[in-house]
């Protein structure tokens, strides 16, 4: 089979390979798309954590089943993969917080990922889903990202809600706070995606500067917000986000930084402010997706601008690193 590596930071190199060989409680995924995720575009930069090299790239990933192993699946069925590998056994696991595995293993980041025609997986790690199409269902695990965080928020009915960040995870973010009920403001610098997401969406946007505070505590009529989410990654604008936050609210960090953040605590202790961290996914947030995708309350395709074949995609890669280009969300076909 065909498979596409990242030897190192700003290379990319083609293998030919055997198809995997599956154990019984493993099924074959016969790949049919590849959602570019801001990972892959760190990871081919050389500035993602967690990271080694050489590897294979890829984990939004949708797909056939060709071998099913003693699963209940059938061949030719349509899934999706769940990408996070955990252990089942750490104090996370345990608590059913399998997001966030002490021994995490996440396909396309800690071992090879879906940048391939076919990848075994573990048939716990993959999920069947009728009446959504391959683009939607390769996207799961991004919006899956979202509606997590604001799980971690606790968004309620009539809350307002601050996303920091309107990259692929914020607009998750996005769907899942007004599914929730909540009233979204978006927090940016780029205003074609404020644009996007005040013309795809109906919330409001605020442009991120220093009169952001100030235009947040206009729309939310002084209170400011109930629960901020930053997906942004920027240790700046997480630092920021504490100022977008009313008194007893969740700031819910989803974006990642390797920098250091800080605050005046008298800003976070007045507001009596819960911090709390949003990583990954678990199995109830994947159904959530799913659901909502059913019912036509979340959509993914709208967030799609690029997309390539497997073959020509090396060539357009560098191209999807550059702002200017406008990506949103980016995704490989395979035929």
């Amino acid at each position: 089979m065909k498979t596409l590596v990242c030897e190192k930071p700003g290379q990319w190199n083609w293998r030919h390979e055997e198809k995997p060989q599956i154990a019984d409680d493993e099924v074959l995924v016969k790949i049919k798309r590849v959602g570019i995720c801001g990972t892959d575009l760190h990871a081919f930069q050389g500035n993602q954590a967690f990271f080694e090299y050489p590897r294979v790239l890829g984990h939004e990933l949708s797909g056939e089943i060709e071998e099913a192993g003693d699963s209940d699946f059938k061949v030719g069925q349509a899934v999706l993969i769940i990408p996070y590998l955990h252990c089942g056994e750490c104090l996370a696991c345990r608590k059913g917080a399998t997001n966030c595995c002490a021994n995490m293993r996440v396909i396309g980041v800690h071992q090879d990922g879906g940048m391939c025609e076919y990848l075994s997986v573990p048939a716990t790690h993959v999920l069947a889903v009728d009446g959504v199409d391959f683009d939607s269902m390769a996207l799961v695990e991004c919006l899956a990202i979202g509606a997590h965080a604001v799980r971690r928020a606790n968004v309620q009915n009539g809350d307002n809600i601050v996303i920091v960040g309107a990259g692929p995870i914020g607009l998750g973010c996005v769907q899942f706070a007004k599914a929730n009920g909540g009233r979204v403001i978006v927090v940016d610098m780029n205003e074609e995606r404020l644009k996007f997401c005040s013309d795809e969406f109906g919330v409001d946007v605020v442009k991120a500067g220093p009169d952001a505070a100030l235009k947040v505590s206009e729309l939310t009529n002084g209170e400011f917000a109930s629960a901020v989410i930053d997906a942004t990654g920027h240790a700046e604008a997480m630092m920021d986000s504490v100022n977008y936050c009313g008194h007893s609210a969740n700031l819910v960090y989803v974006g990642l930084t390797k920098g250091e953040i800080t605050y005046t605590h008298t800003d976070i202790h007045k507001r009596e402010l819960t911090i709390l961290c949003s990583r990954n996914a678990t199995l109830e947030d994947f159904a959530r997706v799913t659901d909502l995708m059913r019912e036509g309350k979340v959509v993914s395709t709208c967030m799609v601008t690029h997309r390539s074949s497997f073959d020509e995609m090396p060539s357009v890669f560098d191209d999807w690193l550059i702002p200017e280009t406008g990506v949103v969300k980016a995704v490989v076909e395979l035929a």
